[in-house]
């Protein structure tokens, strides 16, 4: 996740820096392929964020959550 996350960002950077032309093609109004990438950026940041967090929830709790009950037993 983080790689696609890097290579998505890397992707942004490199296109507003050598592709002007393709990042300026307006969409709707004033609205371009630029800002629309600009806003994907937040929109799979957030995912990617909800998507850990519910892996951690299900996941990683559960495991800390036995290893804190095993230490607290072992220094009773």
């Amino acid at each position: 996740m983080t790689v696609a996350f890097l290579v998505w960002y890397l992707l942004y950077v490199v296109l507003s820096g050598w592709a002007r032309d393709f990042m300026g093609i307006q969409v709707l109004g004033n609205i371009n392929i630029g800002l629309i990438l600009g806003l994907l950026q937040f929109v799979s940041t957030f995912l990617i964020a909800l998507a850990y967090s519910r892996h951690a929830e299900k996941k990683l709790d559960p495991l800390a959550d036995k290893l804190r009950h095993e230490v607290e037993e072992q220094t009773k």
